[in-house]
C-alpha cells in the first residue's frame, strides 16, 4: 500500500473564506476529507500537513523519510519562491506531484514561473479542489510503476 504524504503550503489554512472567487469555497478540512475517502478507494494511505511556515514544511518533507513512497504537494506562494523545498524535493528524489486550484498561467506574471515543477514528476491545476483529487490518482499510477516502492 502507497504512503503519501498531502502537503499544503502558506495561506492554505484559509480555504473557503479566502478569494473565494479565485480558489472557490472548498475549505482545507474537506479537501483532506475528499482525498481520505478518495485515498481509501485507492488503497493507499495519506496523511496531509499544512503550515505557514517553510521550514516546517521542508521538516515534514525529511521526518516522512522512509515510510513516505510520494508527496502531493501544494506549495502556495512557496511556488514562486522557495528554491530550499524545491532542493528538499529533489533531495528526497520521490515522485511528486505539483498541485494548484487556480492556473497560475492565466493570473498575475510573476506566478508563471515554478520553482517546483522542475523536480515535480507532474503538475495539475486550474481545477480547483479536483485538482488534488486528479494529482492523487495521477501519484498512485506513478508509485505503481515506480522504483522506489517495493
Amino acid at each position: 500500500m502507497p504512503n503519501i504524504l498531502v502537503v499544503h503550503g502558506p495561506n492554505l489554512d484559509a480555504l473557503g473564506s479566502r478569494e473565494p472567487a479565485v480558489y472557490g469555497s472548498v475549505t482545507r478540512a474537506e479537501i483532506d476529507r475528499q482525498l481520505e475517502q478518495l485515498a481509501a478507494t485507492l488503497g493507499c494511505a495519506i496523511e496531509c500537513r499544512q503550515s505557514n511556515h517553510e521550514g516546517v514544511l521542508i521538516d515534514a518533507l525529511y521526518a516522512s523519510q522512509p515510510k513516505v513512497d510520494g508527496f502531493l504537494v501544494n506549495p502556495g506562494a512557496l511556488t514562486h519562491t522557495s528554491v530550499a523545498l524545491r532542493d528538499c524535493l529533489a533531495a528526497i528524489g520521490r515522485p511528486a506531484v505539483e498541485v494548484h486550484l487556480s492556473n497560475p498561467a492565466s493570473r498575475d506574471p510573476f506566478r508563471h514561473h515554478s520553482l517546483i515543477s522542475g523536480v515535480a514528476s507532474g503538475v495539475i491545476q486550474g481545477f480547483g479542489a479536483d485538482s488534488y483529487l486528479l494529482g492523487l490518482r495521477a501519484l498512485v499510477t506513478l508509485l505503481g510503476e515506480s522504483p522506489h516502492r517495493g
